[in-house]
Parts: C-alpha cells; sequence; structure tokens
C-alpha cells in the first residue's frame, strides 16, 4: 500500500501517518518526493480492513500497490532514484563508467589500472579484494590487503571504489574503505547479507545471479531498501543458458524491463556477461544503448596474466578506445558519458 501526501502536508501530518501505520503493526517507509511525499507500507500481507489512513490530515490518496516488490516498484516511486556517490551520481543524465580489474592482486598492477582507467574518463574503480571462486585452489584475494590498497589508488586518482563484499563479518571492514559495496551474483539471494546491507550507509551495487528472473531479482533489491537502504543499483552480469560458446547471456532485455518496472538505476556488466575479451566492447555499447545508467568494466594492465578473469579484461589501451565508442552511443541517445 501507498500513502500520497498532499502537496502542503506538514511535516507534523506525515508524522501523524507514520505512527498510525505503526499502531497496525506495520512498517511505513516515507518516500520523498520532488513535490510531495509518499509513503510506503510493508508487512499488510492480508490487506488492510477499511480504510484507516483516508480522512486523515494531510492525506491525498491511498493506492494498492499490485507488484510484490513494493519499494522498488515505480508504482511507490515513479521518478527514477538518483544515488549520489561522493559528488558523481548514479541513475542521473549522464552514464558513468566503472572499471579496473576484477581482482586486486598487486600495489603496482591496481594503481597501474586505477591510473588508466581514470585517464581514459571512468569515475569508479572496481576491483575484489575478497573473491568467490568455483575452484578452492584459485586466487581469493588479499582480503583486508586489497581494500587498503583499493583506498590508497582512491586518493591518488578520486576514483570511488567498488568491492565485493561475501561475507557479514567482513562488512564492517568493507563499509571502512568502500564507496559502493558490491553484493556478487553468487550472494544475490543471501538474505542474512541482503538484510544486514539493508543496514549500512553505503550505496550497494546488486549483481544478477545467473539463474535468477527479474522479479527474483527484484525482490532481493526489495530486502535491502525493506531494512532501510534506498541507495541500490541493479546490475545485469548475464545469467546461464543452454548457449556454451560464450561465458554467459547478457540479458539485456532486462534493462528496458527493469526501467519500466523500478525506479532504481541499471547497470550493465558487458564482461561478465559474455566473458570474451573482443567483443566485450560489443555488448557494453549495446548496454548503453538500451539505456543503462552505468557500465562495469574489467580493465587490466597485462591480462595474459591476470589471477582471475584475464580472457574477459580490456587493456588500456583497448578500454581508451570503448570509451571513445561509448561517448558516441550515449550523445547519440541524448545522454553523455559523466
Amino acid at each position: 500500500m501507498l500513502i500520497v501526501m498532499k502537496q502542503n502536508a506538514t511535516p507534523e501530518q506525515v508524522e501523524a501517518v507514520v505512527e498510525r501505520i505503526r499502531s497496525l503493526g506495520l512498517t511505513p517507509h516515507a518516500i520523498p518526493g520532488a513535490q510531495r511525499t509518499a509513503i510506503g507500507i510493508t508487512g499488510n500481507k492480508g490487506g488492510l480492513e477499511g480504510s484507516p489512513f483516508e480522512g486523515l490530515p494531510g492525506v491525498g490518496e491511498v493506492l494498492r500497490v499490485s507488484q510484490p516488490f513494493k519499494l522498488v516498484s515505480r508504482e511507490v516511486q515513479p521518478e527514477d532514484t538518483v544515488i549520489d556517490v561522493g559528488g558523481v551520481q548514479l541513475g542521473g543524465k549522464a552514464i558513468v563508467v566503472m572499471a579496473g580489474p576484477c581482482s586486486v592482486e598487486s600495489r603496482e598492477q591496481l594503481l597501474a589500472a586505477a591510473h588508466a582507467v581514470k585517464s581514459a574518463g571512468a569515475r569508479f574503480l572496481r576491483g575484489g579484494a575478497f573473491k568467490p571462486r568455483t575452484s578452492p585452489y584459485e586466487f581469493q584475494g588479499l582480503g583486508e590487503a586489497g581494500l587498503k590498497l583499493l583506498a590508497e589508488a582512491r586518493e591518488q586518482t578520486g576514483l570511488k571504489v567498488v568491492t565485493e563484499v561475501m561475507d557479514p563479518d567482513d562488512l564492517s571492514m568493507c563499509v571502512e574503505y568502500a564507496d559502493v559495496l558490491q553484493l556478487g551474483a553468487r550472494n544475490m539471494q543471501n538474505f542474512s547479507l541482503l538484510k544486514k546491507l539493508g543496514g549500512v550507509k553505503k550505496p550497494i551495487l546488486l549483481k544478477r545471479g545467473p539463474s535468477a528472473t527479474i522479479r527474483e531479482w527484484l525482490m532481493a533489491a526489495e530486502y535491502v531498501l525493506a531494512h532501510g537502504n534506498n541507495q541500490v543499483a541493479l546490475c545485469e552480469r548475464g545469467i546461464r543458458t543452454f548457449e556454451t560458446a560464450t561465458r554467459n547471456t547478457l540479458d539485456l532485455n532486462a534493462v528496458p524491463v527493469l526501467k519500466a518496472l523500478t525506479h532504481l538505476p541499471v547497470v550493465v556488466d558487458p564482461s561478465h556477461g559474455i566473458g570474451i575479451r573482443a567483443h566485450v566492447p560489443a555488448m557494453a555499447r549495446a548496454g548503453i544503448a538500451a539505456g543503462a545508467d552505468a557500465i562495469i568494466v574489467e580493465v587490466h594492465p597485462r591480462p595474459e596474466q591476470a589471477l582471475s578473469d584475464g580472457q574477459q579484461s580490456l587493456t588500456p589501451t583497448e578500454f581508451e578506445e570503448l570509451m571513445r565508442q561509448v561517448r558516441i552511443i550515449a550523445g547519440a541517445i541524448g545522454r553523455a558519458i559523466g
């Protein structure tokens, strides 16, 4: 359910509605808008008898939300969410680029990648300090040492840091060093971790699980918002299909569908989406043409020596050329790379 307050509703009237919601054993979620405030209600599984909110001072409309994902739905918030990450906007008119190596391997490697992507026009540095790997014998990341290197790279370049959190026990450490917390595809339905991410004051980049439907993905985002954090961006990174010619199948259908269903920013990951270096630029261009608010691309100074995902990582030179191309695509659809 959604309560839309009148334009001239006072803070006291909004608070009175919030208190009425709580008195019914439900949870209110204030959604400030450009012109008026709305209040989402969760917890009313069986519906509400009568109209306990109609007639309250300041209440304009009482609407029922048809989607199971309430807080992330455009029914609740028609305007796009724009996430401010230290002055860099994610979800605004400008398309932002996140780039960097799959894993933080060394100081030399990370700083070389950071300076290269910064020079080419990226605004975020991606890099994994904790790496979930299919094999227990593969490189698992540098942990806190990797986070410290990411912080150093941010200090040198001004790039915002995006890094993955895998375990609730590591959450406070990642919050200390990162600007954006990435929840990887394997953890999309780690509900304990989703709830904890709802309690932090950091933006969340929620990657789609390899076999997740769009509805399941949005319900995962709902966990984070329902627990208090409305700074969530959705990342399409490819799904598992019958196709074996590519690493995954990048579901670009998801971009316009998400844009219609949710107000959250949408990010496309062409690197994991196709998994083949030569074809990453084409899928990055396609993601922007489809309406993505950002792309996240793997870049390594020496991909042939990478400890993870070297086969899909661009060289700095290739990334620079990609940035030239995506600026053209963004301009063609009335946006810019910023």
